[in-house]
């Protein structure tokens, strides 16, 4: 066995040192049993004899995912009637005037139509790809393409070149979407403040970035799984020191390839900011404005960074659309979060659901069927997780939902955190002076909003906050 490797991780409370050959041989000793488990196996079973029923691993797909279609269209639907109705809810009657609340309406009715022929659309495409067998032509013609520079038998190449075969073909077929999206509804909003010129520059720089950070990832991946039988520990492991790196990389080296960040200007708001940060020991050591207005006039607040190196970002846009006591209720709002470990416990969560993935695809890895529903006559790995990703489908649906929900709790929790600071009427008028400037939902449909919504409606946040004046 290897030697054990050593690795410290910097966490809000010190630095943690991860042994991480030891934890994978403690993971294989605990998952063993489990795996042979009588329970286990006939659940698998019971599993895999649905899925026959229907004939093969397809058809349950296709069938699956006109259930969601139908489900979420109805829901749309619901939340489409709503944005019909032009009469200030009783609630906000005192906060909102109705020139506003008409105008929401206006931009939420737009947006759903367009989410109509979107989602008409996207299950069109998924019709056609099953029916037709679509991906195994890509990866035929990935096949072609090596064989053109004498390249035969390396599946790694080839899944790299499938990959950037379909994420070329699915930003052309998705361009006019996206630009019928920023130039013709954020438009007609006033939303937009992007040139063709800068939304084609964009678009470019993401899909360079795409590719130059994913492909060798996935390189990484697929050959820790040819390395290795139980692989799904390792690329676990693999996952998570790359999520962390990304994260630690993303808002200092990527991010500003897209926007400017400048130092907050000196003043009553960076003292008061800093003063809110010490007083609730808030590891702050930098505050930054970002030019968001160069593309949107949507605004945003957020923080980041690990353990004793944390940075504010501020929206150039909030900065415009709130007084200076509305943005230190904002912020300590998402200070809440810090407080509370909320973004400790969701990345918690996120690594069990990444590794309980990784588990579930060891035991269909091999399984025939799975391949051949789909047309393909071989088994190569990266086929194979997309596939295995079709039929848990059903699973992530679940998963999503119930992940709105707790992070619904979350945003509850992080508006009691601003409450306690003594922010409460400050948050409050802030949080409607943002819904009304992002013409954001205001009488949303009860049901459509617990599928869909992270963030609980302003209604409700407000109700939850307690009694509010008219914010003027």
């Amino acid at each position: 066995m290897a030697a054990a490797a050593e690795q410290s991780v910097p966490t809000d409370g010190g630095e943690i040192v991860v042994r991480a050959i030891p934890v994978v041989d403690v993971l294989f000793v605990v998952l063993r049993p489990i795996e042979r488990h009588p329970w286990v196996t006939q659940e698998m079973s019971f599993v895999q004899n649905a899925l026959s029923a229907l004939s093969n691993y397809k058809n349950a797909v296709l069938a699956f995912s006109y259930v969601v279609f139908l489900w979420e269209n109805y829901l749309s639907w619901r939340q489409f009637v709503r944005f019909y109705k032009l009469d200030v809810p009783p609630t906000l009657q005192s906060v909102v005037e109705k020139d506003d609340f008409v105008k929401a309406q206006a931009y939420g009715k737009a947006k759903a139509k367009f989410g109509f022929v979107s989602s008409f659309f996207s299950q069109f495409q998924t019709t056609i790809m099953f029916t037709y067998d679509i991906l195994p032509l890509f990866w035929n013609y990935s096949l072609d393409i090596l064989k053109k520079f004498e390249i035969e038998n390396n599946e790694i190449l080839t899944s790299l070149v499938f990959v950037i075969l379909i994420i070329l073909v699915s930003t052309i077929i998705n361009l006019p979407f996206s630009l019928y999206q920023t130039f013709v509804l954020e438009e007609a909003f006033g939303f937009n403040k992007q040139t063709i010129g800068l939304f084609l520059v964009d678009s470019i720089k993401s899909l360079a970035i795409s590719l130059i950070i994913g492909l060798p990832v996935l390189a990484g991946f697929l050959r820790i799984i040819q390395l290795f039988t139980n692989f799904f520990v390792y690329t676990w492991l693999f996952m998570l020191v790359f999520q962390f790196t990304f994260t630690l990389i993303y808002p200092t080296v990527i991010q500003p390839l897209f926007n400017k960040f400048t130092p907050l200007p000196e003043g009553e708001l960076l003292e008061n900011i800093v003063k809110l940060a010490k007083k609730i020991e808030f590891p702050l050591t930098k505050i930054f404005v970002i030019d968001g207005s160069k593309r949107s006039s949507h605004s945003n607040a957020y923080f980041f960074g690990f353990w004793k190196a944390k940075r504010i970002v501020l929206f150039d846009t909030l900065l415009e659309q709130a007084n200076h006591q509305e943005i230190l209720a904002i912020l300590a709002h998402e200070l809440g979060h810090w407080s509370s470990n909320h973004v400790l416990k969701q990345l918690t969560i996120s690594q069990i659901h990444i590794f309980v993935i990784f588990y579930l695809f060891s035991l269909f890895i091999h399984d025939n069927l799975l391949y051949t529903s789909f047309g393909f006559s071989t088994q190569p790995i990266l086929i194979g997780f997309i596939l295995f990703q079709f039929i848990y489908s059903p699973i992530e649906s679940v998963i999503g939902f119930l992940m709105n929900l707790l992070s619904r709790k979350f945003e509850f929790e992080a508006d009691a955190f601003a409450k306690k600071l003594g922010y409460v009427s400050e948050l409050k008028s802030g949080l409607v002076k943002i819904h009304v400037k992002n013409l954001g939902s205001m009488n949303p449909d009860p049901l459509y909003s617990a599928y869909h919504y992270s963030h609980p409606p302003l209604v409700e946040r407000l109700d939850a906050l307690g009694k509010f004046e008219k914010v003027e």
